[in-house]
């Protein structure tokens, strides 16, 4: 029977609540009760914990919506990195992203200091009434996987940029933060892409063609004259310079150089999140031991171009290469 709990000196009072801590509900502060009431005197300690629990399980549930929210935009980013990374791709253009600039660049190396590219072909053009000059610089042309890239740089008259060098003197790091800062620098910059499935079904040369259209087109402006790498004019429909070793020499093709090349270069990184097996965080999809070797073990990805004489060399894929009417020579010397 149970005994009245007024009773000060019933023994029942004195027995450990058989109820878990955490399961006691905690005090309500606008109870209006004598503070000095006994109930309350509980000591600090054995109140710490489910207090504690009580503030942790309010935090939880207060941060639970910036939580979900955060988790929804990491999961949007993702979802348009991997449609930047395969649409466009396969569609072609990409708008470069303009950064604020980085306020440091790198120190140079002795070895590239005094190598630095200029001015002079757009001067000439620039003193003969020629608007617009946009240097252009391809990459991925002879990689396995991936798409082929080029980018299109309008470099500013009257605003100069330190440190910048063809992409194949700069080391990854170097190549980052200067793709940044030619980004924030340049009077217009675009990328494209000619995929690798675009690659396989033109051809080498009718892709580079295709993104070299599709990079001047996404300049947002009029260009009256081009610089192009190299001795072959893969422009045709504009005046075009060309430049043997023209990222060398020409500023505003070193930095396209850059930002075709660390465009690319973060493409097949993720992509290398995909298919591990091939090692194209280090080999960016061109050839080498660890690529050659995951070719045979597991055949193509669905990024690899399966136009190039390397397909014939697989035995245990079942996937034919793919060979049309006129081939490309140089997808004949891997």
């Amino acid at each position: 029977m149970p005994t009245d709990r007024n009773d000060p000196v019933d023994p029942i009072e004195r027995i450990e609540p058989l109820e878990p801590i955490d399961r006691i509900d905690p005090v309500d502060p606008t109870d209006s009760r004598d503070p000095l009431d006994p109930v309350d005197r509980i000591d600090p300690a054995e109140k710490s914990e489910p207090k504690l629990r009580t503030e942790n399980a309010e935090r939880a549930e207060a941060t639970l919506p910036t939580l979900r929210l955060d988790h929804a935009d990491q999961r949007e980013r993702d979802e348009r990195h991997e449609s930047d990374m395969v649409g466009t791709v396969v569609a072609g253009a990409v708008a470069a992203t303009v950064r604020p600039m980085a306020s440091t660049a790198p120190m140079l190396r002795p070895s590239i200091k005094n190598k630095a590219p200029g001015l002079r072909f757009e001067r000439e053009l620039w003193e003969r009434g020629v608007e617009v000059v946009a240097g252009i610089d391809e990459v991925g042309r002879g990689s396995w996987a991936g798409p082929l890239t080029l980018a299109a740089v309008v470099v500013p008259r009257h605003k100069r940029l330190n440190k910048v060098r063809d992409s194949k003197m700069l080391t990854e790091d170097e190549r980052e933060l200067m793709h940044d800062r030619v980004l924030a620098w340049a009077a217009h910059a675009s990328v494209a892409h000619a995929s690798q499935v675009e690659c396989d079904e033109l051809g080498m040369s009718a892709a580079q063609r295709l993104a070299a259209q599709r990079a001047l087109a996404g300049l947002g402006i009029e260009v009256d004259h081009v610089l192009v790498d190299g001795n072959w004019d893969f422009v045709e429909t504009l005046p075009t310079t060309r430049i043997v070793r023209g990222d060398a020499v020409s500023l505003s093709i070193a930095a396209a150089s850059i930002v075709a090349k660390v465009t690319r270069d973060r493409l097949m990184r993720a992509w290398d999140l995909h298919h591990p097996a091939y090692g194209f965080v280090a080999n960016k999809g061109y050839p080498c031991p660890r690529h050659k070797a995951a070719l045979a073990a597991y055949g193509p990805s669905a990024i690899h171009r399966r136009r190039w004489v390397f397909m014939d060399e697989l035995r245990w894929t079942g996937i034919p290469r793919l060979v049309v009417d006129e081939d490309d020579a140089q997808l004949g010397l891997f």
